[in-house]
């Protein structure tokens, strides 16, 4: 049955999906109707009722029919009344013989289609039919934006009841008075549209879709509810847009689509390029306790490694009222994912391919041999005039004339070692459909990526790599018309690869990409003739980093992951004991094995000589010669396996029911939730309980209210203590409801929105049983007493000392927000003001003295203030064949330290207390030393070295005359963006489309370290970076160099230090994802059945707009990741 809607401008559905879904609904419908009509309706002679009502209203009527059986209720609103009020009294009576009684003198018929009921209002009888006006017939056919056929769109003349609804393939004949002036179209989702009939006999009319979205159900914590009666702050993403990005991790999607969620991507390696997601900025102490909570399917899991396919929607939970029933993880913002389901109808197959490349959005510019030795040289004697110079003469001519490439060579490592571009590809096929008590979806899909990195021919491939498989089969069965039972199974297999590194001494993944951006250009040719050479000491002395030296040839290591997710959810009907009630219970299974193999190996490599300086015969011969140092093994083989495990319960009690113009939910839930083989004490499986409560009530549509609530017990705390108690309440009131908005016919939303609650956090770290009392270890090593005794006696020592006082980390959560939309929906504006305050954060205390030497426990010790801001305006409209749509995002929150245990400072700039979370601190630039200064060093503070010109100089803040660590005070902006930017661009021309998705970010900073601060790097004799020489510091540069001088000893030291010169603005604008599509529809898809085919390219990382300029603006300002990858990529989708 339909319900009439009473928000002013108030669709039924909005979204391409949605409309499909209720034009297959339509079609299915009229199938039926056709179907049926001679089959009879036995199901409506042996259904009895017996009801009784006075001064009822007949739509409240069709709702108990509707409840007490299965019959289904069609009709359009604009024609029948359905607020029509009567009274009926009918025992043991079949379904017509109510409807006569209850119809008869309302002006409605009706008319049973097995199970369907239509309703249409009577003819109208003239008492003079000589008088009736002439009529005249218009036939038309009425198509969507695709052109595709809408059945079931309601046509009626314009202040009459005189109407029509379209047939299955969308067309109508309708006869309406001879003066009839205007037809009026209105259809479920869409515009509804006017046509001056004048002397037209055909009428054909395109649809175009509602973009208000009121109706649109979305999801909330532990359920799903209508956009329009929200009352919390909720963004949320669909299919549709998640597909459009290559990225392989679904992740990288939202960064610029969900205002109020930042992303940070710091590295591209294939398999490993999540991003860090932050919801409204950091609240809490540190960026690392700031993660937001990930659900999927109501269970919480990992979400960036799904196949976008398989996801419905993305929905982003932010205020207290939104996350308030997560109570114990909800202090950081909610994710939360839900995955496809079957809709009964036939089969539905996609189908999409696609294929690509990846190239790094930025290589790091490196100084060529002849730079570098150049410029080497010229910092020796810069220190001083009579030092030996590293490089030869000869050195340098080779270097510069490239005349000796195997004992002088050139190399760029980067350019040598990485590939032009690594291949990526993408599939994935799924089919939904089902009957009206059986619905399933059933998706697979595989992702694989190349890594970057050449292997030069060996017959193993060692280079990163990286595959997946995703599984999901969803099924939906009533098994009763009262029992529903929902199966999920879901997961994936991943494949890693990566160059193998050997363990020992740091040697990490990390690592390796560290040794390459140590590597000098002249430390070895590389591959000659399938040979690694690498450079010794006899032409150029010192140590020498080649970047081969931690990848050729080292052996692979192959990491399998195996992730099955299994869930299953039992709801019953409960309405035989009151109205609108249900139970549900579900259990979810998660289970994680994972296999590393590897395979590593000896190699060998050698050393160029000119014959010369080996054979003191041929003092002349300037031919290679190579020695051999170790020698080439086979691959060895070693396993090691781990594995997780996880399950999750809950049970509930659902409410929903209507009272007139009021309406009632209730949720009553309780969960548990245990994980096996935690990182800590690992014998003892980690668990929590909870119990869940909300009650959300609206009148007329109009006023709103929700009220949440969480009662979760942790592990972390004592008895007592254990369990935490997180209420919530949000208020909505929609003005344009209200009489005096009527006149306002542009304005046709308007929703204000508050809300305020308590959510909280129980982890500190990793750490567990944060209560425990102090721990001792019986048996930590010994103690030497008396004299001349040469053995220890075992001693004890103290270890963690307990609290069993720590209990909640708690946020006070205030939102504020209004939703607009005006000219006919085409213009959207929400607006969220923020502010959290947290306290009580787990931390432990920084104040006692390390000579205690004991390990401190959690307290509920710090202070953190959030606030901020999110914007979000929209236009979509449509100019005959010209459709386009523009959404803009920003977001904007600050925190600050309002307690944070330290040492008091002699001086407020040092306190980390009053300064944002992750501030990082150092000394303030002042200039350059220059020839002048020299002479007048007593007109400037003590920096306790001899400076040259073209060091740096920094500010005394406490004018004490030198400069130390009390001159440190806050610089730059934390890694985290304080403001983020997304612009979401659609423009489509009949069959063509192109989205655009440009993010941005500001206010945030990347402190170069390392490679990228300190020129031939902290031992003098590794890389240097091309920006240093053509910025280092001249005279005629001055302040305006973006270098100090280069130098290797003495004062550079100095120039080292942290200050706010190496701290360098990381915003950004970036083109972080297009696509250009085109829709065929050509006369054989219909033959073979295709419903839908198109083809696509897009890209990802396309394009950035920064001032940084060294590195990729997300990434760390540290030298050890992988390099973030731009995308471009191809494909095609075709449906069934």
């Amino acid at each position: 049955m339909k319900k009439k809607c009473r928000t002013k401008a108030c669709p039924r559905l909005t979204g391409i999906w949605l409309k499909s879904v209720l034009v297959m609904k339509l079609t299915l419908l009229l199938l039926c109707v056709n179907t049926f009509l001679a089959v009879g309706n036995s199901y409506s002679q042996h259904t009895k009722f017996t009801l009784k009502g006075k001064d009822v209203q007949i739509e409240d009527v069709l709702k108990e029919i509707k409840e007490k059986s299965e019959f289904r209720f069609f009709y359009n609103h604009n024609l029948v009344d359905v607020k029509k009020r009567v009274n009926y009294d009918v025992e043991n009576a079949t379904v017509s013989e109510l409807l006569n009684q209850v119809l008869n003198d309302a002006g409605i018929q009706y008319e049973i289609v097995d199970k369907t009921i239509i309703l249409s209002p009577k003819p109208t009888s003239h008492e003079n039919p000589v008088e009736q006006p002439q009529k005249k017939t218009i036939t038309g056919k009425v198509t969507d934006e695709k052109g595709l056929p809408l059945p079931g769109v309601s046509i009626v003349v314009k202040g009459t009841t005189v109407g029509i609804i379209t047939d299955f393939d969308g067309n109508y004949t309708l006869e309406i008075p001879e003066d009839a002036e205007i037809l009026v179209f209105s259809f479920v989702g869409m515009l509804p549209k006017e046509m001056i009939v004048g002397n037209q006999s055909k009428i054909d009319v395109i649809m175009e879709e509602n973009t208000i979205g009121l109706e649109e159900v979305v999801a909330i914590g532990y359920g799903m509810q209508k956009k329009v009666t929200l009352t919390g702050s909720i963004s949320s993403v669909n299919t549709e847009t998640l597909v459009k990005s290559p990225s392989a991790s679904v992740a990288n999607t939202l960064a610029g689509r969900v205002t109020g969620l930042a992303t940070v991507q710091y590295s591209g390696m294939p398999g490993a390029d999540d991003p860090r997601i932050y919801v409204r900025g950091i609240g809490s102490l540190s960026a690392s306790n700031s993660s937001p909570l990930i659900m999927v399917d109501g269970v919480e899991r990992s979400f960036s490694q799904l196949d976008p396919n398989e996801i419905e929607s993305i929905t982003v939970l932010k205020d207290a009222s939104a996350t308030a029933v997560y109570g114990i993880r909800g202090a950081n913002g909610v994710i939360l994912v839900t995955t496809k389901r079957g809709a009964a109808g036939p089969p539905k197959i996609s189908v999409s391919l696609s294929a690509g490349f990846q190239t790094p959005t930025r290589l790091i510019e490196y100084a060529d041999a002849y730079t570098y030795a150049t410029t080497y040289n010229q910092a020796q004697l810069r220190d001083n005039p009579d030092a030996v110079l590293k490089f030869s003469d000869e050195a340098i001519s080779a270097f510069k004339n490239h005349s000796d490439p195997i004992i002088y060579p050139d190399m760029d490592w980067p350019s040598y070692i990485f590939k032009p571009a690594s291949f990526q590809t993408t599939e994935n096929i799924n089919i939904s459909g089902g009957t009206e008590n059986v619905k399933y979806f059933v998706s697979f899909g595989y992702l694989q990526q190349d890594g970057m990195f050449k292997t030069f021919g060996l017959n193993y491939d060692y280079n990163f790599g990286y595959e997946r498989y995703n599984y999901r089969a969803n099924l939906d069965i009533d098994i009763t018309k009262t029992t529903k039972i929902s199966l999920t199974a879901g997961g994936r297999a991943e494949i890693r690869e990566e160059p193998y590194q050997p363990g020992g001494m740091g040697w990490t993944t990390d690592a390796l990409f560290e040794y390459m951006n140590w590597a000098t250009p002249f430390t070895g040719p590389g591959i000659i003739d399938g040979k690694y050479v690498r450079s010794g000491n006899t032409y150029i002395s010192g140590a020498k980093y080649d970047a081969l030296d931690h990848f050729y040839n080292m052996g692979t290591t192959r990491m399998t992951r195996n992730i099955l997710n299994l869930d299953i959810a039992l709801e019953q009907n409960l309405e035989f004991i009151t109205k609108g009630l249900s139970f549900k219970v579900k259990y979810a299974n998660n289970s994680n094995y994972n296999q590393t193999k590897s395979r590593r190996t000896s190699r060998a490599y050698y050393e160029p000589y000119f014959e010369k300086d080996l054979d003191p015969t041929r003092p002349e011969s300037r031919e290679i010669i190579y020695k051999k140092y170790g020698s080439d093994g086979i691959l060895d083989y070693s396993e090691a396996y781990s594995k997780a495990r996880d399950w999750y319960f809950e049970s509930s009690f659902f409410y929903n029911r209507g009272f007139g113009d009021h309406n009632l939910t209730g949720l009553l839930l309780y969960n548990a939730k245990k994980i096996f083989y935690p990182g800590v004490y690992t014998d003892i499986p980690l668990g929590y309980v909870g119990i869940v409560g909300r009650i959300t009530y609206d009148y007329m549509t109009k006023y709103m209210m929700d009220l949440n609530v969480g009662y979760n017990g942790s592990e972390n705390f004592a008895p007592g203590k254990r369990f935490g108690f997180f209420p919530a309440v949000s208020l909505g009131w929609i003005l344009t409801e209200e009489n005096f908005m009527k006149n306002l016919s542009f304005v046709d939303y308007f929703k204000l929105r508050a809300s305020y609650g308590i959510v909280g956090n129980d982890r500190q770290g990793s750490n567990r049983f944060l209560y425990l009392p102090d721990s001792y270890s019986a048996n930590s090593g010994g103690y030497n007493f008396g004299i001349d005794n040469p053995g220890n006696r075992i001693t004890a020592s103290e270890g963690k000392v307990g609290n069993p006082y720590v209990s909640w980390e708690k946020a006070k959560k205030k939102n504020i927000g209004f939703d607009l939309k005006v000219i006919e929906g085409k213009l959207g504006v929400s607006v969220d003001l923020f502010d959290e305050y947290r306290d009580n954060i787990l931390a432990t205390r920084q104040t006692v003295p390390q000579f205690v030497a004991i390990n401190l426990p959690a307290l509920n010790i710090g202070e953190v203030e959030n606030k901020g801001y999110e914007l979000e305006l929209s236009w979509n409209d449509k100019i005959k064949n010209f459709g386009y749509s523009v959404n803009l995002n920003m977001s904007y929150s600050h925190n600050k330290v309002l307690f944070k245990d330290e040492i008091p400072k002699r001086y407020n700039w040092l306190q980390e207390t009053g300064q944002s979370v992750g501030q990082r601190f150092g000394l303030i630039f002042d200039g350059f030393w220059t020839a002048e200064d020299m002479a007048h060093l007593s007109d400037f503070p003590d920096h306790t070295i001899m400076p040259s010109p073209g060091d740096m100089r920094y500010k005394d803040l406490n004018d004490d005359g030198k400069i130390d660590n009390y001159d440190r005070a806050p610089i730059g902006y934390p890694e985290y963006p304080a403001y983020v930017f997304g612009a979401n661009i659609g423009l489509s021309y009949k069959n063509f489309d192109l989205t655009m998705l440009i993010s941005g970010a500001t206010h945030t900073s990347r402190n170069l370290s390392d490679l990228y601060r300190t020129a031939f790097g902290d031992t003098k004799d590794k890389a240097l970076l091309q920006y240093m020489v053509d910025e280092q510091w001249t005279p005629e540069k001055g302040n305006t160099a973006g270098y100090p001088r280069i130098g290797l000893a003495g004062s550079v030291g100095n120039n080292m230090q942290d200050s706010d010169f190496w701290m360098k603005d990381a915003s950004y604008l970036r083109l972080k994802n297009a696509e250009l599509g085109y829709s065929f529809n050509l006369p054989p898809q219909n033959r073979l059945g295709i419903s839908d085919l198109r083809v696509f390219i897009n890209g990802y990382n396309l394009l950035t707009f920064d001032k940084l300029d060294i590195i990729d603006p997300e990434a760390s300002g540290y030298d050890m990741d992988y390099l973030l990858m731009k995308i471009f990529n191809m494909g095609v989708s075709v449906k069934f």
